[in-house]
């Protein structure tokens, strides 16, 4: 039932038992988003400002925190009191749906009215269910291997899409400390070496989880995971490393290749202060970006067809909403307005939604030149080439992620969260045992987690 019918309900309640002082109820839409940041808050104001005025339906944007999401969602559903949109994370789509949270059919429809071939794959496939969709995908971006093209092309190396291509320009482009060959993420606590490592092994075709929860790891594909993991680990530089040194090398032209996620686009640009590129005096040159090369699908030699790891956010219509003011909502905020809700922040909002029937790259356009930065501002298609452009919208068309697929993620999620993933294969990394011994405790260590 949604929202406005529950209300001619209670109406019809309190007047049968002779209430003549009836409360207001709002028939405004509310929209739960955990975008809270001050400008991300007033452009999501400006878009439900554009769709009153074009529909004469109100829109009250309610700031929620991320960690808090979960939390509320399941105390307004059991109060018969969720909002009418909630903008989510992948992690609540199918949850939510088998929960009574999100009404399918809704995000369903808006989908099919809109075209599900405008859509990019990968992040369809993510909220996908039997008979449609749990929710309908707004924005997201893909991981990315970042690499110095211009040394590729000199020494005649292939892009890094392959393990033995990245190993191949390793072998070929490391010379320590000048230059190293990539910069392997080693620091366990830390959540880039997670999600590195999550990429990695999905580029092989391994996950450790399947339909019925815990899946042992397959041990051929998993050694050469590992394999190919100390490989990159040993043409990085020693000691703990994250995010921070990755970047810091690569921007001074010390590393041949990092993986990292779209947010380095505009820093690699010299477009904010507080992460200068060093390559030449001048921390704010383009010089870097235009020498920089992206890949975004890995394939290990188990999985030819190879995977991007993808962070994908959705608009979920509630079973509490009015349904089709809500559905004409979100339909505006990807259609007339998409290109607003994108230019939140461009650099980590890719076009989910390429385009219209009409003109299949509307959006995808539209967003290259959408101005990305902090210090300085500039459209994202001057600083990259189609080609670039191209490839980093391309990873959500394979987008995956553990679990999804199965219907667990969660479980997925707390694997990584505990970091046994990373301590085990760190522990690899230094020595501690073989490759096959250390499947083995992988696959241990993993199946004791719930």
């Amino acid at each position: 039932m949604s929202r406005a019918s529950r209300v001619t309900a209670r109406l019809m309640v309190c007047t049968a038992i002779g209430l003549l002082t009836l409360p207001a109820f709002a028939a405004d839409l509310r929209l739960w988003t955990t975008e809270e940041q001050p400008e991300r808050l007033a452009k999501q104001q400006e878009i439900a400002a554009a769709f009153e005025k074009e529909t004469g339906t109100s829109v009250d944007v309610i700031p929620v925190t991320e960690s808090d999401l979960g939390t509320r969602a399941t105390a307004a559903y059991a109060a018969g009191d969720l909002p009418d949109v909630i903008y989510h994370t992948l992690q609540y789509a199918l949850p939510w749906a088998e929960a009574g949270i999100l009404d399918t059919e809704a995000a369903t429809d808006v989908i099919e009215q809109l075209g599900k071939d405008t859509f990019a794959p990968g992040a369809l496939a993510m909220a996908a269910q039997a008979d449609g969709w749990a929710s309908v995908p707004v924005d997201g971006w893909t991981q990315m291997i970042v690499y110095r093209k211009d040394l590729f092309d000199a020494a005649g190396l292939e892009a890094p899409s392959t393990y033995a291509n990245v190993v191949a320009a390793i072998d070929k482009l490391s010379k320590p400390p000048e230059i190293y060959g990539f910069v392997a993420a080693t620091k366990i606590d830390d959540n880039y070496m997670s999600q590195m490592l999550e990429h990695i092994f999905l580029a092989n075709g391994v996950s450790p989880v399947g339909k019925d929860g815990f899946a042992p790891l397959d041990e051929a594909k998993t050694v050469e995971v590992l394999e190919f993991y100390k490989k990159l680990a040993e043409a990085s530089p020693p000691g703990e490393l994250y995010w921070q040194q990755s970047r810091e090398l690569y921007f001074a032209g010390k590393a041949a290749m990092i993986i990292w996620s779209p947010f380095i686009l505009d820093e690699m640009a010299g477009l904010r202060d507080a992460a200068p590129v060093t390559i030449n005096k001048d921390p704010t040159t383009t010089e870097l970006a235009k020498k920089t090369g992206i890949v975004t699908k890995l394939a290990g030699p188990s999985n030819p067809e190879g995977a991007a790891w993808a962070d994908i956010r959705y608009f979920g219509i509630t079973t509490d909403a009015d349904t089709d003011a809500a559905e004409a909502f979100v339909k505006y905020s990807m259609d007339q307005g998409y290109t607003a809700t994108l230019s939140m922040a461009p650099e980590g909002k890719f076009p989910v939604r390429r385009g219209t029937a009409d003109d299949p790259e509307k959006f995808e356009k539209a967003w290259a030149e959408l101005p990305v930065g902090v210090d300085r501002k500039m459209p994202l298609g001057d600083l990259y080439s189609a080609d670039v452009i191209k490839e980093v919208t391309g990873g959500l068309d394979v987008a995956e992620r553990w679990g999804v697929k199965e219907g667990q993620l969660s479980l997925a999620s707390k694997m990584n969260n505990s970091r046994e993933i990373n301590r085990i294969v760190r522990e690899y990394l230094d020595g501690a045992r073989d490759a096959k011994a250390t499947v083995a405790l992988l696959n241990t260590e993993l199946a004791k987690i719930k």
